[in-house]
């Protein structure tokens, strides 16, 4: 068999690199100018930083490396704090963006969760991010661009028994887990009625003499 150039699939299973995350991440990527507005805002925080944590103790999660992760979870639109420590895990660009070694292990999903709610109670993240707001909009990088929304039913997991007035005015249930409940000559609508399962969900008449429970699914 004659040798060719092609490359040879060498996997390894441990590595050194030599390049840090700040070397990875482009010189014109969009968080760039975004992580100087939050090093910025942040400098502003740290007496109340310091207010906020006790002198003993174990030390806590980096208030600015939280409220950076904090950040990245509503520009990337990150679903849930486990899916954001999943992302700071193996992401190279958000462990860069946070301040994350490249060994520096990530955050429990709830202990992230304790920490984040003392900043939002304590109005920090609110200050931080106004901070950060006000420097985008002096530099002009706020859009007040027009969007639409369309709104889209799909069949919600609201049974029709959850629907209940929401005045309170019902018989006590003979059972408390799956109450037998009349619903025949009674109007219900969701002017009157809810679902205690799903408040979002709404009554739609689908047939004559039928109703159904719709959520809406917003899409722009």
């Amino acid at each position: 068999m004659f040798p060719t150039m092609r490359g040879q699939d060498y996997q390894q299973s441990t590595m050194y690199s030599f390049l840090s995350p700040e070397q990875r991440v482009p010189a014109d990527h969009p968080l760039r100018p975004i992580r100087k507005m939050t090093d910025e805002a942040l400098k502003g925080l740290s007496r109340k930083f310091n207010a906020m944590y006790s002198a003993t103790g174990r030390p806590s999660i980096a208030p600015e490396k939280l409220l950076r992760a904090l950040l990245l979870q509503v520009l990337y639109t990150v679903r849930s704090e486990r899916l954001l420590m999943e992302q700071l895990e193996y992401n190279l660009l958000f462990r860069w963006f946070v301040g994350l070694n490249m060994d520096e292990p990530v955050w429990v999903p709830t202990v992230f969760s304790k920490n984040r709610d003392r900043l939002l109670e304590g109005d920090i993240a609110e200050s931080f991010f106004g901070g950060v707001l006000q420097q985008a909009r002096e530099a002009d990088l706020l859009s007040d661009e027009h969007f639409s929304v369309d709104g889209t039913l799909i069949e919600a997991w609201a049974g029709q028994k959850s629907f209940q007035r929401k005045d309170g005015e019902m018989p006590p249930p003979e059972d408390p887990g799956n109450p037998t409940v009349n619903f025949h000559g009674e109007t219900r609508g969701n002017a009157t009625h809810e679902s205690k399962t799903d408040p979002d969900a709404r009554l739609r008449a689908r047939a004559a003499g039928m109703r159904r429970s719709w959520r809406t699914a917003e899409t722009c």
